[in-house]
């Protein structure tokens, strides 16, 4: 039996999306209102500077194998280091640490003075104190808009139980509290 054919208007997809009705300033203030957690991206240039830079666009993609995403500015100073390299780690930031996140947010000369940190095992600095580390190949970079997307595969990981993370919503920090 054949499966009557939808409505003319169902069938036809148009090739492009259509323009925005909202400024970017609209759409940015939208996106403010999905609360994310807070993490540092952190890696080592091919001549061993520490590259470091506040991102709350990580989130996961498959279980099997481990891969997490997050996005980049094609515009940011630390892309050169970041599209090259083989490795980084992603920081999820604890509560306390909202100083460590604004410090790698700005555009400073060093963001590394005084920031604890240990050297993980594919050589990417891992922050003291952070809730929880991902240790990643840079297995995928995909040009989109006016950043890129890192897809990374989880080589190895490590949390605290227990451990409050840092929030971001609506252009302010907060930690969690349980409903």
């Amino acid at each position: 039996m054949q499966l009557p054919l939808p409505p003319a208007s169902f069938v036809t997809v148009p090739a492009q999306a259509q323009a925005p009705s909202f400024s970017p300033d609209e759409f940015r203030d939208a996106l403010g209102m999905f609360a994310t957690g807070v993490t540092i991206v952190t890696a080592r240039a091919a001549d061993g500077t520490l590259v470091g830079l506040t991102a709350n666009s990580f989130n996961s993609v498959s279980l099997s194998p481990p891969l997490v995403l997050w996005s980049l500015a094609r515009s940011s100073g630390s892309m050169p280091a970041l599209d090259t390299g083989s490795h980084y780690a992603i920081n999820i930031l604890a509560a306390n640490q909202k100083e460590l996140a604004e410090r790698f947010a700005q555009k400073r000369l060093d963001r590394w003075v005084d920031v604890p940190f240990t050297d993980g095992v594919t050589g990417a600095p891992l922050l003291d104190g952070a809730v929880a580390s991902f240790e990643c190949f840079n297995r995928s970079r995909y040009d989109e808009g006016d950043h890129v997307i890192f897809v990374g595969e989880v080589e190895h990981c490590a949390w605290r139980a227990g451990a409050s993370p840092l929030l971001f919503h609506g252009g302010r920090f907060f930690t969690e509290h349980p409903l």
